[in-house]
């Protein structure tokens, strides 16, 4: 199998140049930009993408790739700090904090170029980036630059390295993708030949290898990342497998229900445990986002602790983290934190038991498709998805069951009214906020001073980046009607029309 290998220098972008390999049928591979040459090779890669990253080049603890790595062969891309990364290796220049560049930008070609041809003489293309490159190494030429003079584009005469201060990988750039397709079959000579079924067979393996013998616990939230987690290790290791559903008493109306009727069919061993009463007893005034995600955590380690002792021996933990989790809770060198997530930043730094995780280097599309082809249901492979810590980060504000009751009659009448105008299916993410916020109302001739709801929908195809749903004023209409009337303390209700960045998808 052919593997191209991206050294993440803590770029929030850098799972979406992975994804962006992917989507041609080639099997990329992400390791950290420490990773030395020895790890480099073991995956004999047919090509090397350098990412962006947060830092300065010229910090003086800034990132660096093993200088080796860039000898081994393969062609080599730099994208933004990539860029810049290589062109003070090899021996050119980088200034720092001159003139900042940050959204679309206009670049124009300059000459003969292997990676840029073909492509119209001017791109609009993303930019993020305060450094810049005023000196190229020896070998090397411009062959693009921004309307300000800055060079967006360099490669060496050899046509063994690669550099771009713009971001093909995003869908702002203009041809992102033809640039990035000639960088892999043109000069990197890839077959574009891999298969997520190839991924299903090295993932059952890879889980068979590093359990060995062991028993795995996992903890089912009745999504699609922890259902297909949960299919694919029972593939590889059966009935050593046993799951637990775990119901915190923060999922949506009658969810808990739904979900333990759901696996039925699956021949997977689950175990339900109702500890709602503990949850909400720990949640008990608690306000602040970071809190509660790092309570939930907690106690579901307690939890599955306190249950995996009733099992017998059990070794691993699995959970469905997949790769946006792991990027927004910076767990990654040289990337930013931008809130926890509860399978990544609520565990506890010592657990009782390992940590198994088949699917954190996969984007939510990839690990539909994946449980389509293991057999896992549509009724769960399509299901919206929904954080692990549920309704607490939606209940802004003091959690109470009072509360949680008004947050779940709401979010069931907008997913009924969203159904009903046969807009659901299409939509990525659509649920209600709960605000901690008063508001004076009149109803029945009466002063009301109630709480408010927040509707928010949004489409995206990875997490990494949203777009609020343009719903109809006709839709809005009944759904505001029918909470303010049906749901006790709410007097109003408002639209979230933020898309990501810069805000995320969840309020909290």
């Amino acid at each position: 199998m052919e593997n191209v290998v991206i050294i993440d220098c803590g770029s929030q972008f850098t799972q979406l140049i992975a994804r962006r390999v992917r989507e041609m049928n080639i099997h990329s591979v992400v390791l950290s930009w420490d990773a030395r040459r020895e790890r480099v090779a073991e995956f004999n890669p047919k090509g090397i993408i350098i990412s962006g990253g947060p830092d300065s080049v010229n910090d003086p603890d800034a990132i660096a790739v093993d200088r080796r790595v860039l000898d081994m062969g393969a062609p080599v891309l730099g994208i933004c700090y990539g860029m810049q990364l290589l062109a003070k290796t090899l021996g050119g220049a980088v200034a720092s904090g001159e003139r900042s560049e940050y959204g679309v930008t206009r670049v124009r070609r300059s000459g003969d170029s292997r990676l840029l041809e073909g492509l119209p003489e001017e791109l609009e293309v993303l930019m993020s980036h305060g450094d810049r490159v005023t000196s190229l190494p020896e070998g090397f030429r411009a062959t693009a630059s921004t309307e300000g003079g800055v060079t967006a584009a360099t490669e060496d005469r050899a046509g063994h390295f690669f550099g771009l201060q713009f971001h093909p990988e995003v869908v702002h750039t203009e041809h992102g993708r033809d640039v990035l397709r000639r960088f892999l079959f043109d000069i990197c000579g890839c077959a574009g030949d891999w298969r997520l079924e190839d991924w299903v067979e090295g993932a059952v393996a890879d889980i068979r290898r590093q359990v060995g013998e062991g028993r795995v616990v996992c903890g089912l939230s009745g999504g699609v990342d922890s259902s297909v987690a949960a299919a694919l290790v029972n593939r590889a290791i059966g009935s050593r497998l046993t799951c637990i559903f775990v119901d915190h008493g923060l999922m949506r109306l009658n969810e808990a229900k739904h979900v333990v009727a759901s696996y039925s069919g699956m021949g997977l061993s689950v175990r339900h445990v109702d500890a709602s009463a503990l949850f909400l007893d720990r949640l008990a005034g608690v306000t602040d986002p970071e809190r509660k995600r790092r309570i939930i955590g907690g106690l579901f380690i307690d939890v599955f602790d306190a249950e995996a002792a009733k099992i017998g021996a059990v070794d691993w933990l699995l959970q469905g983290t997949i790769y946006p989790d792991v990027i927004e809770s910076g767990r990654r060198k040289g990337a930013v934190l931008i809130k926890s997530h509860h399978n990544v930043g609520g565990l506890p730094e010592h657990m009782k038991l390992r940590l198994l995780e088949p699917l954190r280097d996969l984007f939510k599309d990839e690990v539909r498709a994946i449980g389509r082809l293991i057999g896992v249901p549509e009724d769960i492979v399509d299901r919206q998805p929904f954080p692990g810590p549920g309704l607490a980060v939606r209940c802004l504000g003091e959690i109470t069951r009072e509360r949680l009751d008004a947050l779940r009659e709401a979010d069931a009448i907008f997913r009924e009214e969203l159904r009903r105008a046969k807009l659901y299916d299409g939509i990525w993410q659509s649920f209600c906020v709960l605000l901690p916020v008063r508001t004076v109302g009149v109803m029945g001739d009466s002063r009301t001073y109630s709480e408010v709801v927040a509707l928010r929908a949004v489409n995206s195809q990875d997490a990494m980046t949203a777009d609020w749903v343009r719903i109809p004023p006709e839709v809005l209409d009944v759904t505001a009607r029918r909470i303010c009337n049906e749901v006790r303390g709410v007097n109003r209700v408002v639209l979230d029309v933020t898309s990501k960045p810069p805000a995320t998808i969840e309020w909290e």
